[in-house]
């Protein structure tokens, strides 16, 4: 499975694609510079069950990692995976 980003200035997603269908989507909003907003997680329901959506937040806590950023997770789904595993609450933005 291929997590892949789109970004503009103001929004963004993370897309999961296996075997050339999406699997899933994460999309997020922008709060300024260093900060976005994670506000929905879908997966297709051929998926579910694959741990696509975990992954999908998963990779937005590596890109957060790596540029010095911070989340909010408004999506219900974001904020039980960041209530689950604590070792990825250093990005949540408090």
């Amino acid at each position: 499975m291929e997590i892949q980003q789109i970004n503009d200035t103001r929004r963004g997603y993370f897309e999961a694609v296996e075997d050339g269908k999406q699997a899933g989507k994460m999309t997020y909003t922008w709060a300024g510079d260093s900060k976005f907003i994670i506000d929905h997680t879908e997966v297709s329901p051929d998926f579910n069950g694959k741990g696509v959506g975990k992954k999908l937040v998963m990779a937005s806590v590596e890109y957060a990692r790596a540029n010095n950023l911070k989340i909010i997770p408004l999506c219900p789904f974001a904020k039980s995976v960041f209530d689950k595993v604590e070792e990825i609450r250093d990005v949540l933005f408090s």
